[in-house]
């Protein structure tokens, strides 16, 4: 049976180094490896992680590629902003952020777009 326990999120880049320098100086994330040439590995256990893959031509999806699990979103709201990143809001039919915070159920969401475009969110689970 196929199982999420091992996986690897791609994300299409148009520039490696600068990509990679966001996941790095903004997430606090280590590369792990280069795989090959135009890619790059970041994980903390060898097995599940994020692959950054050079695509030049590529253009985001205008969809949430990644979303990171998160204790304290406010906590890290605070460190993104402190680099830089913007986060997004939005005021729409079913999704509506205050201080770029979405609530709903039991998460609480924001969401930020990486230097290429990916639209990355940080999640909380409240319950």
């Amino acid at each position: 049976m196929i199982s999420a326990n091992r996986t690897t999120t791609i994300l299409p880049v148009r520039d490696l180094d600068r990509a990679r320098n966001f996941y790095e100086t903004n997430l606090g994330l280590h590369a792990d490896r280069a795989w090959e040439e135009g890619t790059f590995l970041f994980s903390e256990d060898g097995h599940n992680g994020i692959e950054l893959q050079l695509k030049p031509d590529s253009a985001p999806s205008g969809n949430t590629e990644l979303s990171f699990e998160v204790e304290d979103l406010e906590a890290e709201i605070a460190v993104l902003e402190q680099h830089g990143v913007t986060l997004e809001d939005y005021d729409l039919p079913g999704l509506k952020t205050v201080d770029h915070i979405a609530e709903n159920d039991h998460l609480r969401s924001a969401w930020f777009t990486d230097s290429e475009g990916n639209i990355l969110c940080l999640h909380q689970i409240t319950a």
